[in-house]
């Protein structure tokens, strides 16, 4: 089984599904090699204008995948490629030229709620919860998460993990809107087709203005 599935160019739209569903969609090295790979072949195509991310099944992402996670405890040689590949992948979606929305089909929970947070708008389901319950054992990124709903609350649901259910997000503008399962594609091209009435130039010199204020830079480890 593929990690990931990447659909056709339609209307100016390239979808990337996330295809672990036997393991809640966790973000393997291999799989978060691939959507970096993937992205970085995308930004130069210009029958694109607009990225989806989403997940098979009824979980957006559950985040690392724990047995590379505890492998990477004790294995040095792999645990700099485990870091290395998360730095990849967070500088992929973070730098992309193009608008990327995150269809949030379940669940996203730490490294699947990071994801959801990096993209540029989201879009989620009734079923779907946010949280970070990584911070029990390990660091959370904050800064995606700061520059979108600010630090008071960003902090808040850093620090304590909670979650966060799909009426909350909505309230809270960390998705745009909350929809059934079954609209969810729906929701996500209507979205697609309004933000693709502009040139790709603009999308370019927009996203470049978008990246610029969130005051990201490379060094991404120490950073997020």
């Amino acid at each position: 089984m593929e990690n990931i599935i990447i659909s056709e160019v339609k209307n100016e739209v390239v979808t990337i599904t996330l295809n672990r569903p036997e393991k809640k969609n966790a973000l393997s090295v291999i799989l978060r090699d691939k959507i970096s790979d993937a992205l970085n072949k995308l930004s130069g195509n210009s029958a694109v204008k607009t990225v989806v991310i989403t997940g098979t099944g009824d979980v957006f992402s559950a985040g690392f995948d724990m047995k590379e996670f505890q492998k990477g405890i004790t294995d040095k040689d792999f645990n700099g490629r485990l870091w290395s590949s998360s730095d990849r992948f967070h500088h992929s979606i973070l730098f992309f030229p193009l608008p990327i929305i995150a269809a949030i089909n379940g669940p996203a929970i730490a490294g699947g709620f990071d994801l959801a947070a990096m993209c540029d708008i989201r879009v989620c389901t009734e079923n779907t919860i946010f949280s970070h319950p990584e911070i029990s054992f390990s660091e959370v990124m904050y800064s995606p998460l700061h520059e979108l709903l600010g630090g008071a609350l960003a902090r808040e649901l850093c620090l304590t993990g909670r979650e966060v259910t799909a009426e909350e997000a909505k309230r809270i503008n960390l998705v745009t809107s909350v929809v059934p399962q079954n609209s969810l594609e729906k929701k996500v091209k209507r979205i697609a087709a309004q933000i693709n009435r502009a040139s790709r130039d603009n999308l370019i010199k927009t996203k470049s203005k978008i990246i610029q204020r969130a005051n990201i830079t490379g060094r991404l480890t120490l950073e997020l």
